[in-house]
């Protein structure tokens, strides 16, 4: 029996093969951290997958070298080339032809050079012209034939892959002459709408080895020639006219019988694929001489890496990078472009599959997972510099119907409102029956077996936090800390306190209710007017709604108001302030503070209007007036607000 030379243990040749391209976590921290940081969230998602994970390369990489390699391509030389290389072919055929003439001493010899003398400018009309001219020098004969026969050759070697070398033989001519019929005739049924598949079949086998890309269906077959297609087009399309002009008579020429096929293939194509870019011309420029097939080349690698651009641009809605064509960014930028961006679609899926975002209309957006990671961080960082310890829960110790399970049970008696608890309401008349001796089943249940959960009531507060969305706070460098400060709240509330109600609320001009996931999106509200009047309305309203919750209102802003609601619901705006304005946010200050409402505000910045208004609001409401720094307004917020949920008012 022979032996297992197989042995199993760790990997030890350098970072683990099987392991996931990116910390998928630690790309969610990176977006985190720019929304901290005062970052659009969209913007923080998108430079996410643009500049890469921990600094590696992202699409704004493979973006710059496919728009370096366009570049390139707009250099690689002079579109003309094609006619100039026919005008210089038959300058030579001219002049060879002139000096067999001048050896001879005949009228024919002089009257061909009288024809040579008298032919047209034009290289199209000069080919056209000497096609049934009789030629005296062999070489000057064969310098005219290779004008025909190059531009033939290019011309169908850049159609179709498979056609340069074998055009080489005379009798394939016949062959391609059928083909081109058989392809037009399948793009016809195509384009009706016929089944072709055995069509497509019967093509290939037959006329198989003109492409040996070898395409798998016939949609295959029609992207790879209308993309040369369409390059073709719009290798006219960058000539100048007269150019142009030269050139399509010169294919015409040298394509002779095959022409009127070609003109029908490039309509069928055109039909087909109507999106390509068939008229627009290209500036293309460079010091050599480019024939048709390096220009036309050319003209279609610049279209692909447009198409390529325009996939990594990434710009149009619901753009995913699965739209990406992954082997277009390997045939075009190469190997390592296509395994970096196969590594970031592994990414964009992992996030979505582990659910760390969601798609929706505007693209890419942080999940409610996501964004208790981003509270956790928010948090995390207002706490490092407060004292650890459980903090503001001022509990009372008797049971209550809202509070939490403490693991204790009591009898019941009447007119409590707690929880049953089944298993020793059950194990009870259990245990009274076989006392008894008369256990058996179903267990009939007295009023005596009831007990009742013990609970843990703890005081709830009900907190409306107003934070100003007006430019100023993203142009003085403070929306990152507004938004640090709000997440860390919401964070807190949702894990330690989950019986407190809070709701945060933006104003600029008119005030909404924000959740979390709005408040990481929302972005700065370019329109004047800091309407604190409707927040202020919106608050009381929240505080309402929980009658037996603690009411606290905290406000963050660092302007005084200068918009208010009107009687038909409208915002009325004016700087500076208006006593309209003033009367009626301090009307809304008043009726929070008749409802018991701790008011308390936060100010940013050394405006004097508003140190002037905050400092009446305190007086008013007997509230209190903050003025932190920037950078410590998230530990100013979650101080106070463990402080005002303890009930100290004042």
């Amino acid at each position: 029996m022979r032996h297992n030379r197989f042995r199993y243990g760790a990997w030890r040749g350098g970072p683990d093969p099987l392991a996931p391209p990116y910390d998928v976590r630690a790309a969610v921290d990176q977006v985190g951290a720019e929304v901290l940081d005062g970052g659009s969230l969209r913007e923080a998602l998108r430079n996410l997958l643009r500049n890469g994970p921990d600094g590696g390369r992202g699409l704004d990489d493979l973006l710059a070298r496919a728009r370096r390699l366009r570049r390139e391509a707009m250099r690689r030389g002079d579109l003309d080339g094609a006619v100039t290389r026919a005008q210089q072919l038959l300058d030579q055929a001219v002049a060879t032809e002139r000096d067999a003439l001048a050896a001879l001493d005949s009228d024919d010899a002089r009257f061909a050079e009288a024809q040579l003398a008298n032919l047209p400018r034009s290289t199209s009309k000069a080919v056209s012209e000497l096609s049934e001219y009789q030629w005296t020098s062999p070489e000057a004969r064969a310098l005219y034939q290779q004008i025909l026969d190059q531009l033939r050759n290019e011309v169908l070697g850049q159609r179709f892959q498979g056609m340069k070398e074998a055009l080489q033989d005379p009798a394939m001519q016949e062959r391609m002459r059928e083909m081109l019929q058989d392809l037009n005739a399948l793009l016809g049924k195509h384009a009706r709408g016929e089944n072709t598949d055995d069509a497509f079949a019967q093509f290939m086998a037959q006329h198989g080895e003109f492409f040996p890309e070898q395409p798998g269906t016939v949609e295959e077959l029609i992207d790879a020639l209308a993309r040369r297609a369409a390059a073709g087009e719009r290798l006219l399309r960058s000539l100048s006219p007269q150019q142009r002009e030269e050139l399509q008579a010169l294919m015409e020429q040298s394509l002779g019988s095959l022409a009127g096929e070609m003109a029908a293939l490039t309509d069928n194509l055109r039909s087909l694929r109507p999106d390509l870019n068939w008229g627009r011309g290209e500036r293309v420029r460079g010091q050599r001489d480019l024939g048709y097939g390096e220009a036309a080349g050319a003209l279609e690698e610049i279209g692909d890496l447009d198409d390529l651009l325009d996939q990594l641009g990434q710009e149009h809605p619901g753009a995913t990078l699965d739209d990406v064509d992954v082997e277009a960014v390997e045939r075009q930028l190469g190997r390592s472009a296509a395994d970096d961006l196969r590594r970031l679609r592994e990414l964009e899926q992992q996030l979505r599959r582990q659910g760390w975002v969601t798609r929706g209309a505007d693209g890419l957006t942080l999940s409610p997972k996501a964004l208790r990671r981003l509270g956790g961080t928010a948090l995390r960082t207002v706490f490092a510099d407060l004292a650890a310890g459980r903090k503001g829960q001022h509990d009372l110790r008797d049971a209550g119907a809202a509070g939490e399970l403490t693991g204790a049970s009591r009898r019941w008696q009447y007119g409590d409102e707690q929880p049953i608890d089944v298993v020793r309401t059950i194990g009870n008349a259990v245990r009274r029956q076989a006392t008894g001796g008369t256990a058996v089943l179903p267990i009939g249940l007295d009023v005596e077996d009831f007990e009742i959960a013990e609970t843990e009531r703890r005081v709830s507060a009900a907190v409306a936090l107003c934070v100003d969305l007006s430019f100023s706070m993203m142009a003085d460098g403070r929306w990152g800390p507004m938004k640090q400060a709000a997440l860390a709240l919401s964070h807190l509330v949702a894990t330690r306190f989950p019986q407190d109600a809070l709701q945060i609320i933006g104003f600029g001009r008119y005030a909404t209710k924000l959740s979390v996931e709005e408040l990481a999106a929302v972005e700065p509200d370019y329109v004047q007017g800091t309407n604190l009047q409707h927040a202020l309305m919106l608050a009381g309203r929240h505080l309402r709604r929980h009658p037996g919750s603690d009411p606290v209102v905290l406000v963050v802003t660092d302007g005084e108001p200068t918009a208010h609601l009107l009687d038909d619901g409208t915002s009325y705006f004016h700087w500076p302030s208006t006593r309209e304005t003033v009367t009626s946010t301090v009307h809304e200050v008043d009726q929070l503070t008749r409802y018991g409402a701790v008011l308390n505000v936060f100010m940013l910045g050394e405006d004097p209007g508003l140190r002037r208004f905050v400092d009446a609001v305190a007086r008013r409401s007997g509230g209190r007036v903050f003025t932190p720094e920037a950078g410590d307004l998230g530990r100013y917020v979650v101080s106070d607000y463990i402080r005002a949920r303890r009930g100290r008012r004042g």
